[in-house]
Formats: C-alpha cells, sequence, structure tokens
C-alpha cells in the first residue's frame, strides 16, 4: 500500500486513461479503419478488449464508430501527427516503470523505444481482434494470455533499457495479464448492462464515461502489475535468494 501511494497509482491510473483516450485512441480509429480486413472498426476492437456482447457492443459500435469519409480524409502525414501524440502514452507506461523500479528518468533520445512499444501494442491490440474471428474458446484465452503475457514482459525490458532482468520481469507480466483478465470478467457483468442504461440516461457522454473508467482499470492493472511484481521480488525473491545461499555457505563449510 505504501509503494502504491508513493507511485499515485490511482493518479497514474487516472492519467493512462486520459492518455489512452486523447492520443491512442484515434491512432487506433485510423489503424482499424485502413484494415482491409476489419469488420466494425474501432468500435469492434474496444467491445472485444471490454468484453462486451449483444445490446451494449452495438451501443458502443453506434455511438464510437467515426464516419468512414471522415477516416478516408486522413493523410499520410495525420497519421503520422497521430502517431506521434501516441508517443506520449509510451512515454507515461515508461516513466511509470522508472518509478516502480526505483530508476532515474531514462535519456531523452530513448523516445525511438516509446514509438517502437507504441507500434508493438498497436500491433498487439490487432492480432487481439483478429483471433476473435478464428479462435474460441480455450484456444483463444491460451493465445490471449500467452501474447499478454510476453508483450508486458517485453514492454518493462525495453522500455526500461534493459536495467532490469528479465526473469525480474516475469511476475509483473503474469500478474498484469491476470489483473486484465480479472477486468474484463468484471466489465462483462458490470459495464456491460452499464453501457445501456448510461446511453439511455446520458447519450454519448454517459458511453464515453463508462470506457473512460474501463481505461483507468487497465491503467491501474498494467501499473499495479509491475507494482505487484517488484513487491514480489523484494519480498520474497531475495529472501529465497538469501536463504539458498546460507543453505550453500553451510555446505561448504561443512565439506571444509
Amino acid at each position: 500500500m505504501a509503494r502504491g501511494r508513493e507511485l499515485e497509482l490511482m493518479h497514474r491510473a487516472m492519467g493512462f486513461a486520459t492518455l489512452a483516450l486523447v492520443t491512442l485512441a484515434p491512432l487506433l480509429i485510423v489503424v482499424a479503419a485502413a484494415d482491409p480486413l476489419g469488420r466494425g472498426g474501432f468500435a469492434t476492437w474496444l467491445a472485444d478488449g471490454m468484453g462486451l456482447t449483444g445490446r451494449s457492443a452495438r451501443v458502443l459500435t453506434e455511438i464510437i464508430s467515426p464516419p468512414r469519409k471522415v477516416v478516408g480524409a486522413i493523410s499520410v502525414w495525420g497519421g503520422l501527427v497521430l502517431a506521434l501524440f501516441g508517443v506520449a502514452l509510451g512515454g507515461s507506461v515508461q516513466n511509470g516503470y522508472e518509478r516502480v523500479w526505483q530508476l532515474p528518468h531514462g535519456p531523452w533520445h530513448r523516445v525511438w523505444r516509446q514509438a517502437l512499444w507504441l507500434v508493438v501494442l498497436t500491433a498487439y491490440l490487432y492480432q487481439e481482434v483478429r483471433t476473435r474471428t478464428l479462435l474460441h474458446g480455450p484456444e483463444r484465452i491460451t493465445l490471449t494470455a500467452a501474447t499478454g503475457v510476453l508483450f508486458f514482459w517485453w514492454g518493462q525490458r525495453f522500455l526500461l533499457g534493459g536495467q532490469v532482468r528479465w526473469r525480474d520481469l516475469l511476475p509483473g507480466a503474469v500478474a498484469t495479464m491476470v489483473g486484465l483478465i480479472g477486468l474484463r470478467i468484471f466489465s462483462y457483468y458490470v459495464f456491460t448492462p452499464l453501457i445501456v442504461d448510461n446511453a439511455v440516461s446520458y447519450g454519448t457522454v454517459g458511453v464515453v464515461l463508462v470506457v473512460e473508467s474501463w481505461l483507468i482499470g487497465v491503467g491501474f492493472v498494467v501499473y499495479g502489475g509491475a507494482l505487484f511484481g517488484h513487491w514480489l521480488l523484494t519480498h520474497h525473491g531475495h529472501f529465497h535468494l538469501g536463504h539458498r545461499h546460507r543453505h550453500e555457505e553451510r555446505q561448504r563449510v561443512g565439506a571444509e
């Protein structure tokens, strides 16, 4: 709890949600619209990520989907500008990971890492949506869990510039994916009916508020998962390591 307060976990989660909605969402809208195999565009991506089905997914699609002519009017330069804005999200996540692991802030020229992380994040989200139509049941759950762990494992290592060992980052990646699965289940049971109720009561604003609340949950899990991995290593990893060293030392002394 103390490390969570020091990290300002909820504040960072809210910042993550704001940046995701303002900088990442427009970029994903363009990517989804440019997909020749796509069906439903960005709204389908969002509904799949939130675990929405039935009427709630249709309501979200009707409200979130932008007009085709607007997306088609975006030039290559416009897409590059959107990507540049999206890098800000990568910078925020990098800073959060640095605070979790108590590392100094990376130099400005590491922005290329944030840009590449954004590209891989977009590819990860794209394959998540595409597998929805190709795989079902346990097969998709297994693939989603495996690719999610790999992405968050690599993402921490990459954004931190290799300053933390791979094995130390794995618990945080697993915790992040477990948290996202839990958030998806929560979203299915809570946000699914809430989307419909808010659409009727408040219109577009109500739906956007639900989406923003879900994004806050995603940010909380992303930073909280890394924080849990750091806590686990600090309170248990070092203990087991020290215990092993003491055991080896006793064996060495006994042999002498």
